[in-house]
């Protein structure tokens, strides 16, 4: 009967710790940018700055086993890439590279891709385009392959979601 009041005073304190005021402060966006969808929704790979896909992913979701492969037999795959902003009404011309770091696949060998890739009017999303190109099979095991965007001149990349890795498996 005597620990009563002790706890009630205890229970009063730890209930009022646990509450707070939370200033609800909302998320301004400023600027437009573009990113890679896959990027946003897959892990980087170890001590890397992006991730490096092995499946050929749906739009607006990570990979999984049940994705099919990429493979040097796959052929055309297409990545999304998202506008983040508002959209627009004539359409965005998005230039991308082949990052030489971390590249071990050889364009017109084991894959082409053009550079550019366009975001219709009134839309949010574009595809940036690789043909895979089957070379046969090699005896030094699989291809990366890491593109970066670049954007457009008032139309930059996200940092974080720039870059993107792709493993094409020789098998």
């Amino acid at each position: 009967m005597k620990y009563i009041k002790y706890y009630t005073i205890v229970l009063a304190l730890i209930i009022s710790g646990l509450t707070s005021c939370i200033k609800d402060e909302p998320i301004v966006l400023k600027g437009s940018f573009v990113e890679f969808d896959a990027a946003t929704y897959n892990a980087n790979a170890a001590g890397l700055t992006y991730p490096i896909l092995t499946r050929l992913v749906k739009y607006g979701e990570a990979s999984n086993n049940a994705d099919p492969a990429l493979t040097r037999a796959s052929g055309l795959v297409k990545f999304r890439i998202n506008l983040v902003g508002p959209q627009r009404a004539t359409a965005t011309t998005v230039t991308y590279q082949v990052v030489a770091t971390g590249t071990t696949a050889v364009a017109g060998t084991h894959f082409t891709t053009t550079g550019t890739t366009t975001i219709p009017a009134n839309s949010s999303f574009g595809e940036v385009e690789v043909q895979i190109l089957n070379a046969g099979a090699s005896t030094a095991g699989a291809r990366d392959l890491v593109l970066e965007l670049i954007g457009a001149a008032d139309l930059p990349p996200s940092e974080n979601e720039k870059r993107l890795g792709i493993r094409i498996a020789q098998n």
